[in-house]
Protein backbone atom coordinates (compact mmCIF):
# COMPACT_ATOMS: atom_id res chain seq x y z
CA UNK A 1 0.00 0.00 0.00
CA UNK A 2 2.71 2.56 0.41
CA UNK A 3 4.56 1.94 -3.23
CA UNK A 4 1.68 4.49 -4.98
CA UNK A 5 2.46 6.58 -2.14
CA UNK A 6 6.28 6.69 -2.44
CA UNK A 7 5.52 7.59 -6.45
CA UNK A 8 3.15 10.18 -5.54
CA UNK A 9 5.90 12.07 -2.90
CA UNK A 10 8.53 11.66 -6.20
CA UNK A 11 6.17 13.30 -8.99
CA UNK A 12 5.56 16.06 -6.56
CA UNK A 13 8.91 16.42 -5.92
CA UNK A 14 9.92 16.24 -9.91
CA UNK A 15 6.95 18.76 -10.58
CA UNK A 16 8.59 21.19 -7.90
CA UNK A 17 12.22 21.07 -9.90
CA UNK A 18 10.89 21.52 -12.65
CA UNK A 19 8.54 24.69 -11.25
CA UNK A 20 11.86 26.42 -9.77
CA UNK A 21 14.05 25.52 -13.53
CA UNK A 22 10.99 27.17 -15.18
CA UNK A 23 11.18 29.76 -13.04
CA UNK A 24 14.67 31.17 -12.78
CA UNK A 25 15.69 29.82 -16.63
CA UNK A 26 15.95 32.99 -18.76
CA UNK A 27 14.44 31.12 -22.11
CA UNK A 28 11.49 29.64 -20.21
CA UNK A 29 10.72 32.14 -16.78
CA UNK A 30 11.06 35.59 -17.13
CA UNK A 31 11.96 36.58 -20.39
CA UNK A 32 8.39 35.08 -21.41
CA UNK A 33 6.37 38.14 -19.45
CA UNK A 34 3.30 38.47 -21.61
CA UNK A 35 3.02 42.14 -21.08
CA UNK A 36 -0.68 41.72 -22.73
CA UNK A 37 -1.85 40.11 -19.65
CA UNK A 38 0.27 43.38 -17.67
CA UNK A 39 -1.31 46.19 -19.28
CA UNK A 40 -4.82 44.11 -18.64
CA UNK A 41 -4.07 44.46 -14.87
CA UNK A 42 -3.74 48.05 -14.86
CA UNK A 43 -7.55 49.39 -14.78
CA UNK A 44 -7.93 47.04 -11.63
CA UNK A 45 -5.01 49.21 -9.86
CA UNK A 46 -6.23 52.70 -11.16
CA UNK A 47 -9.83 51.62 -10.11
CA UNK A 48 -7.92 51.64 -6.00
CA UNK A 49 -6.58 55.01 -6.26
CA UNK A 50 -9.86 56.92 -5.24
CA UNK A 51 -9.59 60.97 -5.42
CA UNK A 52 -10.21 62.57 -1.58
CA UNK A 53 -13.26 63.99 -0.97
CA UNK A 54 -14.41 67.14 0.74
CA UNK A 55 -17.09 68.72 2.46
CA UNK A 56 -19.13 71.77 0.43
CA UNK A 57 -17.56 74.36 2.83
CA UNK A 58 -14.68 77.32 2.31
CA UNK A 59 -12.28 78.82 4.55
CA UNK A 60 -10.83 81.86 2.85
CA UNK A 61 -7.84 83.06 4.24
CA UNK A 62 -8.86 86.59 3.77
CA UNK A 63 -11.42 86.00 6.36
CA UNK A 64 -8.53 84.84 8.97
CA UNK A 65 -6.41 88.25 8.45
CA UNK A 66 -4.66 87.17 5.23
CA UNK A 67 -2.48 90.42 3.55
CA UNK A 68 -1.70 89.60 -0.12
CA UNK A 69 1.10 91.56 -1.62
CA UNK A 70 3.81 89.67 -0.55
CA UNK A 71 5.72 91.20 1.81
CA UNK A 72 3.92 90.41 5.00
CA UNK A 73 3.94 86.88 6.76
CA UNK A 74 0.63 84.49 6.82
CA UNK A 75 1.84 82.01 8.76
CA UNK A 76 -0.63 82.08 11.60
CA UNK A 77 -3.46 82.50 9.00
CA UNK A 78 -2.58 79.45 6.87
CA UNK A 79 -2.48 77.80 10.32
CA UNK A 80 -5.68 79.18 12.08
CA UNK A 81 -7.87 78.26 8.57
CA UNK A 82 -6.17 74.64 8.07
CA UNK A 83 -7.43 74.50 12.04
CA UNK A 84 -10.60 75.40 12.05
CA UNK A 85 -11.28 73.91 8.39
CA UNK A 86 -10.09 70.37 9.60
CA UNK A 87 -12.19 70.74 13.26
CA UNK A 88 -15.48 71.57 11.65
CA UNK A 89 -15.04 68.26 9.31
CA UNK A 90 -12.88 69.40 6.79
CA UNK A 91 -13.74 71.56 3.39
CA UNK A 92 -11.64 74.00 1.46
CA UNK A 93 -9.29 76.25 2.45
CA UNK A 94 -9.19 79.19 -0.22
CA UNK A 95 -6.51 81.38 -1.33
CA UNK A 96 -7.77 84.21 -3.72
CA UNK A 97 -5.79 85.96 -6.06
CA UNK A 98 -2.95 87.88 -4.86
CA UNK A 99 1.09 87.01 -3.43
CA UNK A 100 0.74 86.00 -0.37
CA UNK A 101 4.16 85.12 2.18
CA UNK A 102 4.48 82.18 3.70
CA UNK A 103 6.31 79.84 6.30
CA UNK A 104 5.90 76.56 6.03
CA UNK A 105 2.08 75.20 5.80
CA UNK A 106 0.92 72.16 7.48
CA UNK A 107 -1.95 69.98 5.95
CA UNK A 108 -4.54 68.50 7.89
CA UNK A 109 -7.14 65.47 7.72
CA UNK A 110 -10.05 66.64 5.12
CA UNK A 111 -8.00 69.66 4.08
CA UNK A 112 -7.92 71.06 0.12
CA UNK A 113 -5.95 73.79 -0.43
CA UNK A 114 -7.32 75.35 -3.18
CA UNK A 115 -5.36 78.32 -4.86
CA UNK A 116 -7.27 80.22 -7.67
CA UNK A 117 -6.25 81.91 -11.05
CA UNK A 118 -3.73 84.38 -10.09
CA UNK A 119 -2.74 83.08 -6.60
CA UNK A 120 0.69 82.85 -5.50
CA UNK A 121 2.44 81.52 -2.34
CA UNK A 122 5.69 82.94 -2.27
CA UNK A 123 7.38 80.57 0.73
CA UNK A 124 10.53 82.09 3.17
CA UNK A 125 13.75 81.94 2.32
CA UNK A 126 14.56 82.06 5.62
CA UNK A 127 15.62 78.59 7.30
CA UNK A 128 14.89 79.66 10.54
CA UNK A 129 10.89 79.92 10.32
CA UNK A 130 11.13 75.98 9.44
CA UNK A 131 10.39 73.82 12.36
CA UNK A 132 12.15 70.49 12.57
CA UNK A 133 10.25 67.52 11.83
CA UNK A 134 10.44 63.82 10.86
CA UNK A 135 11.18 64.34 6.82
CA UNK A 136 14.23 62.77 4.27
CA UNK A 137 17.18 64.01 2.39
CA UNK A 138 18.42 61.87 -0.54
CA UNK A 139 16.75 58.35 0.66
CA UNK A 140 17.80 58.59 4.51
CA UNK A 141 14.85 59.70 7.19
CA UNK A 142 16.12 62.44 9.92
CA UNK A 143 14.75 65.40 11.55
CA UNK A 144 15.05 68.39 8.88
CA UNK A 145 13.62 71.31 8.07
CA UNK A 146 9.79 71.34 7.47
CA UNK A 147 9.07 70.61 3.79
CA UNK A 148 7.56 73.81 2.83
CA UNK A 149 4.08 72.06 2.24
CA UNK A 150 4.01 69.24 4.66
CA UNK A 151 1.46 66.49 5.90
CA UNK A 152 2.52 63.93 8.32
CA UNK A 153 0.38 60.72 8.95
CA UNK A 154 -2.96 62.60 7.15
CA UNK A 155 -5.76 61.00 5.28
CA UNK A 156 -7.67 62.77 2.36
CA UNK A 157 -5.39 66.05 1.56
CA UNK A 158 -5.28 67.80 -1.47
CA UNK A 159 -3.13 70.63 -3.21
CA UNK A 160 -5.51 72.21 -5.85
CA UNK A 161 -5.96 75.13 -8.69
CA UNK A 162 -4.53 77.37 -10.99
CA UNK A 163 -2.30 79.42 -8.93
CA UNK A 164 1.49 78.98 -8.00
CA UNK A 165 3.51 77.67 -5.47
CA UNK A 166 6.75 79.41 -5.49
CA UNK A 167 9.43 78.28 -3.31
CA UNK A 168 11.95 81.39 -4.30
CA UNK A 169 14.70 78.89 -4.99
CA UNK A 170 18.11 80.60 -6.55
CA UNK A 171 21.59 80.86 -6.64
CA UNK A 172 21.42 82.83 -3.54
CA UNK A 173 18.59 81.24 -1.75
CA UNK A 174 18.92 77.27 -1.00
CA UNK A 175 20.90 76.24 -4.14
CA UNK A 176 24.18 77.31 -3.04
CA UNK A 177 23.72 74.55 -0.17
CA UNK A 178 24.55 71.79 -2.83
CA UNK A 179 28.37 73.35 -2.76
CA UNK A 180 28.46 73.83 -6.53
CA UNK A 181 29.62 76.74 -8.21
CA UNK A 182 26.65 76.42 -11.10
CA UNK A 183 24.66 76.72 -8.41
CA UNK A 184 26.25 80.42 -6.76
CA UNK A 185 28.31 78.85 -4.24
CA UNK A 186 31.41 80.24 -3.74
CA UNK A 187 34.19 78.93 -1.60
CA UNK A 188 33.83 79.52 2.12
CA UNK A 189 29.99 79.45 1.64
CA UNK A 190 28.72 76.31 3.53
CA UNK A 191 27.24 73.10 1.90
CA UNK A 192 25.90 70.50 2.21
CA UNK A 193 28.88 67.74 1.82
CA UNK A 194 29.78 67.32 5.39
CA UNK A 195 26.29 66.87 6.46
CA UNK A 196 25.25 64.58 4.06
CA UNK A 197 28.61 62.26 5.16
CA UNK A 198 27.10 62.90 8.58
CA UNK A 199 23.77 61.36 8.06
CA UNK A 200 24.81 58.60 5.78
CA UNK A 201 27.47 57.56 8.60
CA UNK A 202 24.30 57.87 11.36
CA UNK A 203 22.40 55.37 9.12
CA UNK A 204 24.85 52.89 8.30
CA UNK A 205 25.70 52.79 12.39
CA UNK A 206 21.05 52.10 12.97
CA UNK A 207 21.23 55.53 14.87
CA UNK A 208 17.54 55.81 15.23
CA UNK A 209 15.91 58.73 13.52
CA UNK A 210 14.84 60.90 16.20
CA UNK A 211 18.30 60.94 17.06
CA UNK A 212 19.39 61.98 13.82
CA UNK A 213 19.08 65.65 14.38
CA UNK A 214 19.62 68.40 11.52
CA UNK A 215 18.14 71.70 11.01
CA UNK A 216 19.58 74.59 12.40
CA UNK A 217 23.44 75.07 11.25
CA UNK A 218 23.39 72.53 9.07
CA UNK A 219 22.96 72.68 5.32
CA UNK A 220 20.18 70.18 3.83
CA UNK A 221 17.92 71.65 2.05
CA UNK A 222 13.68 71.01 2.43
CA UNK A 223 11.58 69.46 0.52
CA UNK A 224 8.69 71.64 -1.43
CA UNK A 225 5.88 69.21 -1.07
CA UNK A 226 5.87 66.22 1.18
CA UNK A 227 2.90 63.52 2.25
CA UNK A 228 4.67 61.62 4.31
CA UNK A 229 2.44 58.47 5.75
CA UNK A 230 -0.70 59.73 3.74
CA UNK A 231 -3.38 57.97 2.20
CA UNK A 232 -5.76 59.27 -0.33
CA UNK A 233 -3.44 62.12 -1.42
CA UNK A 234 -4.41 64.95 -4.60
CA UNK A 235 -2.27 67.41 -5.50
CA UNK A 236 -3.56 68.94 -9.09
CA UNK A 237 -3.54 71.67 -11.49
CA UNK A 238 -1.02 73.74 -9.79
CA UNK A 239 2.41 75.43 -10.95
CA UNK A 240 5.05 74.62 -8.73
CA UNK A 241 8.03 76.45 -9.48
CA UNK A 242 12.06 76.95 -7.85
CA UNK A 243 11.67 74.57 -5.16
CA UNK A 244 14.82 74.16 -2.60
CA UNK A 245 15.13 70.71 -3.49
CA UNK A 246 12.78 67.11 -4.69
CA UNK A 247 9.79 69.11 -5.51
CA UNK A 248 7.11 66.51 -5.15
CA UNK A 249 7.44 63.79 -2.42
CA UNK A 250 5.05 60.91 -1.20
CA UNK A 251 6.94 58.65 1.21
CA UNK A 252 5.54 55.44 2.76
CA UNK A 253 1.77 57.02 1.07
CA UNK A 254 -0.73 55.31 -0.88
CA UNK A 255 -3.50 56.23 -3.53
CA UNK A 256 -1.60 59.32 -4.43
CA UNK A 257 -2.68 61.22 -7.39
CA UNK A 258 -0.82 64.09 -9.03
CA UNK A 259 -3.12 65.34 -12.02
CA UNK A 260 -2.03 68.48 -14.56
CA UNK A 261 0.40 69.69 -12.42
CA UNK A 262 3.16 71.85 -13.85
CA UNK A 263 6.47 72.18 -12.37
CA UNK A 264 9.29 74.45 -13.87
CA UNK A 265 12.43 74.22 -11.19
CA UNK A 266 15.92 74.21 -12.30
CA UNK A 267 17.67 74.07 -9.18
CA UNK A 268 19.84 71.12 -7.97
CA UNK A 269 18.48 67.92 -7.23
CA UNK A 270 15.03 69.61 -8.28
CA UNK A 271 13.61 66.00 -9.00
CA UNK A 272 9.65 66.83 -10.30
CA UNK A 273 8.28 63.95 -8.61
CA UNK A 274 9.85 60.92 -6.25
CA UNK A 275 7.41 58.32 -4.85
CA UNK A 276 9.40 56.76 -2.26
CA UNK A 277 8.66 53.62 -0.23
CA UNK A 278 4.60 54.64 -1.70
CA UNK A 279 2.12 51.91 -3.56
CA UNK A 280 -0.63 52.86 -6.03
CA UNK A 281 0.62 56.52 -7.04
CA UNK A 282 -1.19 57.86 -10.39
CA UNK A 283 1.00 60.29 -12.09
CA UNK A 284 -0.54 62.11 -15.29
CA UNK A 285 -1.32 64.94 -17.31
CA UNK A 286 1.62 66.68 -16.13
CA UNK A 287 4.14 68.82 -17.14
CA UNK A 288 8.22 68.52 -16.07
CA UNK A 289 10.73 70.85 -16.56
CA UNK A 290 13.23 70.34 -14.18
CA UNK A 291 17.00 70.47 -12.63
CA UNK A 292 17.35 66.96 -11.83
CA UNK A 293 15.10 63.85 -12.96
CA UNK A 294 11.82 64.69 -14.01
CA UNK A 295 9.98 61.62 -11.78
CA UNK A 296 12.50 59.23 -9.89
CA UNK A 297 10.64 56.59 -8.10
CA UNK A 298 12.48 56.07 -5.24
CA UNK A 299 12.61 53.38 -2.29
CA UNK A 300 15.48 54.31 0.53
CA UNK A 301 18.59 54.66 0.37
CA UNK A 302 21.52 51.58 1.76
CA UNK A 303 21.00 50.72 5.18
CA UNK A 304 18.15 52.95 5.88
CA UNK A 305 16.28 51.58 3.03
CA UNK A 306 16.66 48.26 4.06
CA UNK A 307 15.36 49.07 7.54
CA UNK A 308 11.89 50.41 6.36
CA UNK A 309 11.90 47.56 3.83
CA UNK A 310 8.85 48.50 2.05
CA UNK A 311 9.06 48.80 -1.91
CA UNK A 312 7.24 51.39 -4.35
CA UNK A 313 4.98 49.74 -6.32
CA UNK A 314 1.97 50.08 -8.68
CA UNK A 315 3.66 53.77 -9.97
CA UNK A 316 1.63 54.82 -12.76
CA UNK A 317 2.87 57.77 -15.57
CA UNK A 318 0.06 58.34 -18.19
CA UNK A 319 -0.29 61.37 -20.35
CA UNK A 320 2.75 63.72 -19.20
CA UNK A 321 5.13 65.69 -20.86
CA UNK A 322 9.15 65.63 -19.98
CA UNK A 323 11.29 68.82 -21.11
CA UNK A 324 14.79 69.46 -19.49
CA UNK A 325 15.99 66.24 -16.60
CA UNK A 326 18.28 63.71 -16.32
CA UNK A 327 16.05 61.28 -17.36
CA UNK A 328 12.04 61.00 -18.26
CA UNK A 329 11.06 58.31 -16.01
CA UNK A 330 13.64 56.99 -13.63
CA UNK A 331 13.87 54.37 -11.28
CA UNK A 332 16.52 55.14 -8.68
CA UNK A 333 19.31 55.65 -7.22
CA UNK A 334 17.90 55.19 -3.39
CA UNK A 335 16.03 52.14 -4.49
CA UNK A 336 17.41 49.88 -1.88
CA UNK A 337 13.95 48.44 -0.66
CA UNK A 338 12.91 47.42 -4.29
CA UNK A 339 10.59 49.00 -7.02
CA UNK A 340 8.05 46.77 -8.71
CA UNK A 341 5.26 47.49 -11.85
CA UNK A 342 5.95 50.86 -12.81
CA UNK A 343 3.36 51.54 -15.82
CA UNK A 344 4.35 54.55 -18.37
CA UNK A 345 1.91 55.43 -21.40
CA UNK A 346 1.34 57.93 -23.58
CA UNK A 347 4.02 60.71 -22.64
CA UNK A 348 6.25 62.87 -24.69
CA UNK A 349 9.60 63.45 -23.80
CA UNK A 350 11.63 66.21 -25.67
CA UNK A 351 14.50 68.55 -24.94
CA UNK A 352 18.09 68.93 -26.37
CA UNK A 353 18.62 69.23 -22.03
CA UNK A 354 16.91 65.53 -21.69
CA UNK A 355 20.02 62.93 -20.80
CA UNK A 356 17.45 59.91 -21.21
CA UNK A 357 14.18 58.57 -21.76
CA UNK A 358 14.36 55.82 -18.95
CA UNK A 359 16.84 55.27 -16.85
CA UNK A 360 17.38 52.60 -13.93
CA UNK A 361 20.67 53.47 -11.67
CA UNK A 362 21.90 51.58 -8.40
CA UNK A 363 24.99 50.21 -7.46
CA UNK A 364 26.59 47.57 -4.98
CA UNK A 365 26.22 49.78 -1.86
CA UNK A 366 22.63 50.17 -2.59
CA UNK A 367 21.31 46.81 -4.13
CA UNK A 368 17.54 47.04 -4.78
CA UNK A 369 15.55 44.93 -7.06
CA UNK A 370 13.71 46.88 -10.00
CA UNK A 371 11.24 44.46 -11.74
CA UNK A 372 8.44 44.73 -14.30
CA UNK A 373 8.81 48.25 -16.05
CA UNK A 374 6.06 48.82 -19.13
CA UNK A 375 6.62 51.46 -21.07
CA UNK A 376 4.25 52.01 -24.22
CA UNK A 377 3.40 54.54 -26.73
CA UNK A 378 5.95 57.44 -25.89
CA UNK A 379 7.06 59.97 -28.58
CA UNK A 380 10.67 61.12 -27.75
CA UNK A 381 11.65 64.43 -29.75
CA UNK A 382 15.26 64.48 -28.67
CA UNK A 383 17.83 63.02 -25.96
CA UNK A 384 21.15 63.36 -25.14
CA UNK A 385 22.70 59.86 -24.08
CA UNK A 386 20.26 57.47 -24.27
CA UNK A 387 16.85 56.21 -24.87
CA UNK A 388 17.09 53.23 -21.93
CA UNK A 389 19.96 53.68 -19.74
CA UNK A 390 20.95 51.13 -16.81
CA UNK A 391 23.93 52.24 -14.94
CA UNK A 392 23.96 50.07 -11.77
CA UNK A 393 27.65 51.21 -11.01
CA UNK A 394 25.79 54.71 -10.40
CA UNK A 395 28.88 56.85 -8.03
CA UNK A 396 27.74 59.54 -5.58
CA UNK A 397 28.97 60.67 -2.09
CA UNK A 398 32.69 58.87 -2.23
CA UNK A 399 32.99 55.25 -2.60
CA UNK A 400 29.77 53.12 -3.65
CA UNK A 401 30.76 49.30 -3.80
CA UNK A 402 29.08 47.02 -1.57
CA UNK A 403 27.85 43.60 -1.15
CA UNK A 404 24.24 44.23 -1.71
CA UNK A 405 24.16 43.71 -5.55
CA UNK A 406 21.31 45.30 -7.58
CA UNK A 407 19.12 43.09 -9.72
CA UNK A 408 17.03 44.40 -13.06
CA UNK A 409 14.51 42.74 -14.92
CA UNK A 410 11.09 42.53 -17.10
CA UNK A 411 11.85 46.17 -18.64
CA UNK A 412 9.95 46.37 -22.00
CA UNK A 413 9.03 49.19 -24.26
CA UNK A 414 6.74 49.06 -26.83
CA UNK A 415 5.50 50.61 -29.56
CA UNK A 416 7.33 54.06 -29.53
CA UNK A 417 9.05 56.41 -31.60
CA UNK A 418 12.14 58.23 -30.94
CA UNK A 419 13.43 61.12 -33.86
CA UNK A 420 17.10 61.88 -32.36
CA UNK A 421 17.74 59.16 -29.61
CA UNK A 422 21.56 60.87 -29.14
CA UNK A 423 24.17 58.40 -28.22
CA UNK A 424 23.01 55.23 -27.34
CA UNK A 425 19.97 53.30 -27.99
CA UNK A 426 19.89 51.20 -25.10
CA UNK A 427 23.01 51.94 -22.54
CA UNK A 428 23.21 49.00 -19.73
CA UNK A 429 25.31 47.99 -17.79
CA UNK A 430 24.93 45.61 -14.97
CA UNK A 431 27.41 43.51 -12.93
CA UNK A 432 29.05 39.94 -13.30
CA UNK A 433 27.18 37.20 -11.87
CA UNK A 434 24.04 39.34 -11.66
CA UNK A 435 22.96 40.38 -15.06
CA UNK A 436 20.19 42.56 -16.19
CA UNK A 437 17.89 40.04 -17.71
CA UNK A 438 15.15 40.25 -19.63
CA UNK A 439 15.15 43.89 -21.95
CA UNK A 440 12.34 43.87 -24.85
CA UNK A 441 11.40 46.20 -27.61
CA UNK A 442 8.97 45.93 -29.58
CA UNK A 443 7.53 48.38 -32.45
CA UNK A 444 10.29 50.84 -31.61
CA UNK A 445 11.75 53.23 -34.16
CA UNK A 446 14.52 55.08 -33.34
CA UNK A 447 16.23 57.47 -35.49
CA UNK A 448 19.80 59.81 -35.57
CA UNK A 449 21.38 57.33 -32.85
CA UNK A 450 25.56 57.16 -32.67
CA UNK A 451 25.35 54.08 -31.25
CA UNK A 452 22.58 50.99 -31.58
CA UNK A 453 23.39 49.61 -28.19
CA UNK A 454 25.73 49.34 -25.77
CA UNK A 455 25.53 46.18 -23.14
CA UNK A 456 27.83 44.57 -20.39
CA UNK A 457 26.22 41.71 -18.30
CA UNK A 458 22.58 42.14 -19.96
CA UNK A 459 20.49 38.54 -20.23
CA UNK A 460 17.91 38.26 -22.63
CA UNK A 461 17.69 41.13 -24.66
CA UNK A 462 15.37 40.69 -27.60
CA UNK A 463 14.20 43.42 -30.64
CA UNK A 464 10.89 42.67 -32.16
CA UNK A 465 10.31 44.31 -35.20
CA UNK A 466 12.37 47.51 -34.15
CA UNK A 467 14.15 49.64 -36.62
CA UNK A 468 17.37 51.76 -34.98
CA UNK A 469 18.81 54.05 -38.01
CA UNK A 470 16.65 52.20 -40.62
CA UNK A 471 17.37 48.99 -39.88
CA UNK A 472 15.53 46.10 -38.62
CA UNK A 473 17.52 44.68 -35.48
CA UNK A 474 18.28 41.32 -34.74
CA UNK A 475 18.43 40.52 -31.04
CA UNK A 476 22.30 39.86 -29.85
CA UNK A 477 23.25 35.93 -29.73
CA UNK A 478 25.37 34.26 -27.44
CA UNK A 479 23.60 35.80 -24.39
Amino acid sequence: MRKPFKVIKLSIAHLATFIMLVLTCPAMGQSEVNTSDAWAKLPSILATIKEPVFKNKTYNILDFGAKPGGIIDNTKVFEKAIQKCTKNGGGIVLVPSGKYCTGPIHLDNNVNLHLVEGAEILFNTDPSVYPIVHTSFEGTELMNYSPLIYAYNKHNVAVTGKGTLNGQGSNEQWWSWCGKNTYGWKKGMPDQKEDVNKLMDLADKGVPVAERVFGKGHFLRPNCIEFFECTQVLLQGVQIVNAPFWVIHPIKSSNVIVDGVTIKSHGPNNDGCDPEYSKNVWIKNTIFDTGDDCIAIKSGRDNDGRRVAIKSENIIVQVCKMYDGHGGVTIGSEISAGVSNVYVENCVMDSPELDRAIRIKSNSRRGGLVENVFVRNIKVGQVKESVLGIDLHYGVHGNQTGTFMPQVQNIFIENSMVKNGGLYGILAKGHAGYPIKNIRFKEVTIEKVETDYSIENVENLKFINTYINGSLMESPKNQ
